[in-house]
């Protein structure tokens, strides 16, 4: 089975998800994940709901170009969240066609988060799409044994696998590589320094209302100052290696610094070439 390839919308947050779904196809990716709901404090949201216009200029984008939507973004499941509040979400990710849903574990009481997305997971099936989990250095959910441990017990829910949190958090190959592949959903990649950079800069603006002056580096680099496959440290071609041939793969490298030197079509067929040299 050929791997699907894709672009992931934090690597371009400020294009509009129709207009995303175009640069995507223009620079050779089958898929797309799209950010329908904030993921941030203050972050504006893109009007995707149910019903609403940019939705349904969206789909008429993919079925122009035959670029699908693989994942949507996101669910923050907090101490006070609820997973039926979730369905205008859920709703969105099925008229997308969507496989995936990220949810994300603001939480500190884990065990709380596992119930409630076992239960979003419950909901997530009568739309046909998959709630997946990601663990992240800087919040709850930390080691890949947790989300793994969490998805198992979910009753269908995956895993989200990030080539910067698989080194931030100490993952090691053998234990990718001794993951379910069942339970697995697919692969962003991105390049960066093999050690956590300390003192990055502060943008000073930026997309979506987000605010970079409440972020430490870890979330600053992840957010912001990712590079793309080939021009950092990570061993990514071993990572591709140690996962399952068919396991979708998707760019997730948002940069600010490169973004102040190219265009967004320039910056995403990089991001192409970059992906499919790699994958060679």
């Amino acid at each position: 089975m050929e791997r699907a390839t894709g672009l992931e919308h934090l690597t371009m947050l400020d294009i509009a998800p129709p207009d995303f779904v175009g640069l995507a196809a223009r620079a050779g990716f089958d898929t797309v994940g799209l950010r329908v709901a904030p993921v941030t404090p203050g972050e504006e949201a893109w009007p995707m709901g149910p019903g609403s216009p940019m939705l349904a200029e969206t789909l008429r984008r993919c079925a122009d170009t035959g670029v699908f939507v693989l994942a949507v973004e996101a669910i923050v499941l907090g101490p006070d969240s609820a997973p039926a509040r979730c369905q205008p979400v859920l709703e969105t990710a099925a008229e997308l066609g969507a496989r995936y849903l990220n949810v994300i574990c603001d939480d500190p009481d884990t065990g709380r988060f596992a119930d409630r997305f076992a239960a979003l997971t419950g909901l997530g099936r009568l739309y046909g799409v998959r709630p997946v989990v990601e663990f992240t250095a800087y919040r709850s959910v930390r080691t890949l044994a947790d989300a793994v441990t969490i998805a198992r017990n979910s009753g269908g829910g995956g895993v989200l696998l990030d080539a910067l949190h698989i080194q931030r958090c100490g993952v090691s190959l053998s234990e990718l590589a001794g993951v379910d592949p069942a339970l697995l959903s697919y692969l962003q990649l991105c390049d960066a320094p093999r050690t956590q950079p300390r003192g990055l800069p502060l943008p000073a603006l930026m997309s979506r209302g987000q605010h970079a002056d409440q972020w430490d580096d870890a979330v600053l680099e992840a957010r912001a100052m990712r590079l793309l496959p080939g021009e950092g440290e990570l061993p990514l071609a071993e990572l591709v290696s140690v996962l399952p041939g068919d396991l979708p793969v998707s760019i997730e490298a948002p940069s600010l610094p490169a973004r102040g030197e190219l265009t967004p079509d320039e910056y995403a067929t990089r991001a192409r070439h970059a992906l499919e040299a790699l994958l060679r």
